[in-house]
Parts: C-alpha cells; structure tokens; sequence
C-alpha cells in the first residue's frame, strides 16, 4: 500500500468520529510496517483516549521502525497531564510519521513536530492536507494551556 492510501484510511477513520470528541478534534491514527497496517485509532468518545494512543496499543511492539499516519500533528502535551502523542510516538521507537495537516493549538504548534524532529523520527506534513482540513472545519484549536485534572 502506499503513503496515500494509509492516509486515506487514517482520514476514513476520523471522519467517521466527527462530532463525538467533544472539544477534541476527531484524529485518526494508522501505524503501518513492510506494507501492513499493525495498528489504527481515531480519537475517543469526548476526546479520550487519542487516536495515536489507541494505535500504539494496538501495533504494540510491532511499531518500532514502522511509519505512522496521523490526520493532525501529535499533541507535544496533553490537557489533562501525563504522556503526549508526540512522547508516545518517540517511546514506540516508530521511524517515520506522516502528517496530514499541523495543529495551531497550544498543545501542539510545531512542538509534536519538533519533538520527533529531536528524536530522529522522519517527518513529512501535507500529504492530503485538504482532505484532512475539511475534517476541522469547525474545530477551535486551544489558545491557552488548561490543565483538566
């Protein structure tokens, strides 16, 4: 399969949570290793757990040295404390994550990007980056840092 077509899936999955994540944005995650998908999520019900958490479990350690697709750029921290997307992804050992569209906010903003930047990962953002963008059309990205606990 390629790069496209792992991203339509991850695309597929998030629209089909549209309208249940709260104020979360509906993400969808697929973790894809020699040509097969190890692994899929797309954002909770009320916005937990994230799409790239659930896909994780799913691959397990299937995901070291895999790619993984993501609708919009893994958080750098979460709103309610503990593990990131980004820290996640790292922790998984993935070696390349593709990117749909980026996420302007607060909890994200380049610093997901960054981070796997930092850790070595392979990132590339843009791939069907309208098709993803059509998904957010009514999310509100986070300005300022609340801590939910």
């Amino acid at each position: 399969m390629s790069d496209e077509a792992f991203m339509r899936r991850a695309i597929a999955l998030a629209a089909a949570r549209l309208g249940l994540t709260g104020d979360n944005p509906s993400v969808g995650c697929v973790i894809a290793k020699d040509g097969a998908v190890v692994g899929e999520g797309a954002t909770g019900e009320g916005g937990r757990p994230h799409a790239e958490e659930q896909a994780l479990d799913m691959a397990g350690p299937a995901a070291r040295g895999a790619v993984a697709y993501v609708t919009m750029e893994p958080c750098a921290r979460r709103s309610a404390g503990g593990v990131s997307c980004s820290e996640r992804l790292v922790a998984a050992g993935v070696a390349r994550v593709v990117i749909a569209t980026g996420d302007s906010s607060v909890y994200a903003a380049g610093e997901g990007c960054r981070r796997l930047q930092d850790a070595g990962i392979s990132t590339d953002q843009g791939l069907m980056e309208a098709e993803a963008r059509a998904l957010y059309a009514t999310y509100r990205p986070a300005k300022s840092l609340e801590i939910r606990r």
